[in-house]
Formats: structure tokens, C-alpha cells, sequence
């Protein structure tokens, strides 16, 4: 049977051998443990738990991952790129998002991180544009130790302009406010955000600022202008006015500023959520592992937009579970839970 108003169920199909053909592992156990990660993702499981119903152990699919990761990797991120260019074919020039997302992992510490959390979390960076009402990758970095916030936005732009794309304006959330970052963003349009105890500003500004990094002298300090807005918000019943700052190199209106950095920066944390979304588990700590199953979540959200305008992203993970015939006997269960739920919620609202 075919649902009306969604695609056809053998675009569904395609795009489901297309996702087991991406991952190019090699070996007698190869497409085993492609579909146990293709299954965890579309079940948001652990990769452990998957395992068992595709008669391979967990232990065999983290001996490929470690050993064939890299190589994966790459193939993943050159198909999440070709989607992107596909969307966006005649496209020459984009707005582009910056933000990095933080994944907390419970259990013992790993090495190779980059985050305040040290040993339990890994931030991972992207740059994404908006186009036709879909957020759209374009670039991925993985923070580890020792790497720079401005080396984390070159390795970004480097990949964008790779691919043939000339950025309009880039827009980055204040965790990315260095010098560093704001020298080399200066060669574009720009508007980053400022945290407001750095420039200790705490009403309406628009004007030329010059920063004060302690770690930089004088002459390697760098002026931009400066704008500095406040937000009512209610606090146990009281009113308060909290501000926001930005820095930017646009000639343009105060408020068209702020709009159009909410308008192009705002869809990125969107793009997170839809990501992780398909993110699964696992026990694993070593770093590929971890890092592999996070681009194949950034894969299936890039698949998601194909079809993001006919239809939800439950209703796209659903249809492509179907594809997956193992996965019946865990469908099974899955409705009934979803039914039960749905009962324990009706009880709940005619008790009140």
C-alpha cells in the first residue's frame, strides 16, 4: 500500500540501499555491520543492542569501524556534500551558519576530546546554509585537543569554497568570538556573537569597538562595530532587561543587522536536533566509533530534506524501517509501546 500525499515507497527503497551502499565497509561481514549502524540510527538505539539481530557481535562491528572508520568517513561526508550540491545545483553563493554541538557520553573518560566536560564529551562543528526552507550541510569538523576555534572556522570555510561555493555572510555564535576568528572572518560579511560580560556594555549600542584581549598586544587587537541590544525577560515575577551583543562589518540598520543574523544563524540549531534525532549508542569509546556514527546521523537528516516538504521526519524514519524487513519483529513492539502510551496519557487527562 501506498500513503497517499508521501513519496513512492520505491524512492524509499532507493534511498535505503543508497544508505547501505554509502557505507563501504569491506570483508565477509560487511553489509552485517553496515545495516546494524543503519538500524540503530532509524531506531535512535545502541549499536550493541542492534547487533544481535543481524547475527553479527558487537565486537566484530567496532574491529570495522576502528579498522575501516576513516576511509568511511570520508565517503560519507563527500555523499553528504553531493546531497547538498544537488539541492542547491546553480547555486553560487551562499549565507552560511557556524556552531559547534556538544554529545555527553556517560561511562569512562576517552582521549582525543575538546570540550569543557574533558574525558565525557566531544563537540563537532558544521556549516550549514538555508535554501528552499532546508537547512543544508556543507561542512564538518570534529573538535579535538589542541585545535583552535579559528582553525576550526578555516577547516569549514577551506571546505566550502572546495566546493566550488562563494560565502555571502557567515554567521557565528559567541563561542567563536577570538581575535583570531574575528581576523580572518574579516575578509567577509560578517556578524558573530559577542559575549556581553567581555565587552561590559549593558545597554542599547551601535557604534566602533576595540577589543581587549589580555593575551594580545595593542597592535593585534581588532575594531569592529559593535551592537548591543536589551531583551525583556519575566524572573520569578519580576521583569528584567538582559542584553545581547554582535559584532559585525555590515553597513546596514541596527535592527536589519540582528534580523538577518537570527535569520541565517537561527536554523543551524535546528539542524542539531534533527541530527541527533538519529544518533545512536554505543559502549565504544574510541574516538572513530563515535565520530563515525555522528556523520551517519548528519546523512540521514541530509536525506531527511529530500523529502522534508511531503513529509515529517518520524514519518521518513518509519518508511524507512519498513525497508529494513529485520526490523518488523522491533516494529511490533514499537506500536504496541506507542499505543500504551497513548493510553496512559488519555487516562491521565480524564483523572484531572
Amino acid at each position: 500500500m501506498i500513503t497517499p500525499g508521501l513519496p513512492h515507497q520505491n524512492n524509499i527503497q532507493q534511498v535505503g540501499y543508497k544508505l547501505l551502499s554509502m557505507l563501504s565497509f569491506k570483508g565477509r561481514k560487511a553489509e552485517e555491520v553496515s545495516r546494524v549502524l543503519v538500524s540503530a540510527c532509524l531506531w535512535n538505539d545502541s549499536v550493541e543492542s542492534k547487533s544481535k539481530g543481524y547475527n553479527v557481535s558487537p565486537q566484530t562491528v567496532r574491529n570495522y569501524v576502528e579498522e575501516q572508520g576513516t576511509e568511511v568517513i570520508e565517503k560519507l561526508l563527500e555523499s553528504m556534500r553531493r546531497i547538498s550540491m544537488e539541492i542547491l545545483k546553480g547555486v553560487k553563493e551562499v549565507d552560511i551558519s557556524i556552531d559547534w554541538t556538544t554529545k555527553t557520553w556517560y561511562g569512562k573518560p576517552v582521549e582525543g576530546l575538546g570540550s569543557s566536560a574533558k574525558g565525557n564529551s566531544w563537540n563537532y562543528a558544521t556549516a550549514t546554509t538555508k535554501y528552499q526552507n532546508m537547512v543544508l550541510l556543507l561542512a564538518f569538523v570534529p573538535q579535538v585537543n589542541g585545535m583552535s576555534k579559528d582553525e576550526i572556522v578555516k577547516l569549514l570555510m577551506e571546505q566550502i569554497v572546495g566546493m566550488g561555493l562563494k560565502v555571502g555572510l557567515v554567521t557565528l555564535d559567541a563561542g567563536f568570538y577570538t581575535v583570531e576568528v574575528l581576523k580572518f572572518i574579516s575578509q567577509f560579511k560578517f556578524v558573530i556573537g559577542v559575549p556581553v560580560g567581555d565587552v561590559k556594555i549593558y545597554e542599547e549600542f551601535d557604534g566602533e569597538y576595540t577589543t581587549n584581549s589580555k593575551r594580545h598586544k595593542k597592535e593585534e587587537q581588532v575594531k569592529f562595530r559593535l551592537l548591543v541590544y536589551g531583551k525583556e525577560i519575566v524572573k520569578k515575577r519580576k521583569k528584567t532587561v538582559v542584553y545581547f551583543a554582535r559584532a559585525t562589518n555590515l553597513d546596514l540598520p541596527k535592527r536589519e543587522v540582528l534580523k538577518l543574523y537570527n535569520k541565517v544563524r537561527s536554523p543551524i540549531e535546528t539542524s542539531y536536533r534533527n541530527i541527533k534525532a538519529f544518533l545512536p549508542f554505543t559502549s565504544s569509546t574510541k574516538f572513530i566509533f563515535r565520530e563515525l556514527i555522528f556523520v551517519l546521523a548528519m546523512i540521514f537528516y541530509s536525506l531527511y530534506t529530500v523529502f522534508k516538504n511531503v513529509m515529517t521526519r518520524e514519518e521518513f524514519r518509519l518508511l524507512l524501517i519498513l525497508c529494513f524487513l529485520d526490523d518488523l519483529s522491533d516494529l511490533k513492539d514499537f506500536i504496541f509501546n506507542l499505543e500504551e502510551t497513548l493510553i496512559n496519557t488519555i487516562d491521565l487527562f480524564l483523572w484531572r
